[in-house]
């Protein structure tokens, strides 16, 4: 069987991550609504805690910190104004980090995300975390790289959940979590296992 690797590879793109302190820290979609009920996560204990040491890390060595919310519209699972749809406790914003809020499942789509990055001055590194892997943190990482920014995904600060197969049943969590994250390192993402993967300075 021919080894796998890719596109990154080819292309001679960096297979470490920049520190933390050279970074900036996306947290996507850290809501309520995954936690439990209809939308909970497999894995999103763990996954949110990964989130939390993250966040803890980059305040700790002044990295810029940039959280975004997706918002459905009043009594949908992501009303921002709601409880299901705010940030959860453990990574709750705290004066002068960022906020995004979005309709679309791409970050920089309707909102001021690129102009907040702009701001920041060269474009370093985006680590971005956060929900759900296959949906907003694969689009939102694509659109980052689209626009020149460098993205590191850690894989133990994300989750995701089962969903229907187009041949009928079931892919489970475990595998779609793995197919994105395979996916994204391909040409769009360095994706590492966890946040120890990434140094502090």
């Amino acid at each position: 069987m021919t080894e796998a690797f890719t596109l990154r590879q080819l292309m001679g793109k960096p297979a470490t991550p920049a520190p933390l302190s050279q970074s900036v820290l996306i947290i996507v979609d850290a809501q309520n609504t995954y936690l439990g009920g209809l939308m909970k996560l497999d894995g999103i204990e763990a996954a949110l805690d990964e989130c939390a040491t993250l966040l803890a890390r980059a305040r700790a060595v002044g990295a810029p910190v940039i959280h975004i919310q997706h918002d459905a519209g009043p009594g949908s699972p992501f009303d921002v104004n709601g409880e299901s749809g705010a940030i959860a406790s453990q990574v709750a914003p705290v004066a002068g980090e960022g906020r995004v809020v979005k309709r679309h499942a791409n970050g920089f789509i309707g909102t001021d995300l690129e102009a907040q990055l702009t701001a920041l001055g060269d474009k370093r590194q985006l680590v971005i975390c956060g929900f759900m892997t296959h949906n907003c943190v694969n689009s939102t990482a694509r659109g980052a790289v689209n626009l020149g920014w460098p993205v590191c995904v850690p894989a133990a600060a994300t989750a995701t959940r089962a969903l229907p197969s187009p041949e009928g049943g079931v892919v489970p969590a475990a595998e779609i979590q793995r197919g994105n994250l395979a996916g994204l390192s391909d040409a769009f993402a360095l994706v590492v296992a966890n946040g120890a993967a990434i140094a502090d300075a």
